[in-house]
């Protein structure tokens, strides 16, 4: 039973619990991502380069064949037009991630710069000044 409470408090440690976080949105923020590369900016790429789909460049290193068992053996391709997906996939994940970072750290310069409120002095202090006066007069 304690190894079960000792799973459940690491479980429940906030840098865990962040950390599941983090890969939820960050697994539908990559969906959104593939979804305006290939819907939007490719097809435009596309165009623009006679009609291509890249997703279909590839080179056929060998061609499908029928074994001597009579066996249909798939043909074997080099997909680089999907790769060049992939690249550009992760070329705009990164620059919006560091967009992200980028204004995050600026939030918090600027946090940094800001002085601090003076704080109130602490009611004994208050009380000794009081007393302090008292005596004066």
């Amino acid at each position: 039973m304690g190894m079960i409470k000792e799973f459940k408090a690491f479980a429940m440690k906030g840098n865990v619990v962040d950390l599941a976080v983090g890969i939820i949105i960050g697994a539908a923020f990559g969906k959104i991502v593939s979804s305006f590369v290939n819907d939007i900016i490719m097809p435009p790429i596309g165009i623009l380069v006679g009609g291509v789909d890249f997703k279909d460049l590839s080179v056929v290193l060998r061609e499908a064949y029928v074994s001597e068992g009579g066996q249909e053996m798939a043909a074997v391709t080099l997909s680089y037009g999907n790769f060049i997906q992939t690249v550009v996939d992760f070329t705009i994940i990164a620059f919006a991630v560091f967009m992200i970072v980028k204004a995050m750290n600026a939030t918090k310069k600027k946090e940094e710069a800001k002085p601090a409120a003076p704080a109130a002095p602490p009611r004994q202090e208050v009380l000794l000044e009081e007393i302090r006066d008292l005596l004066k007069k």
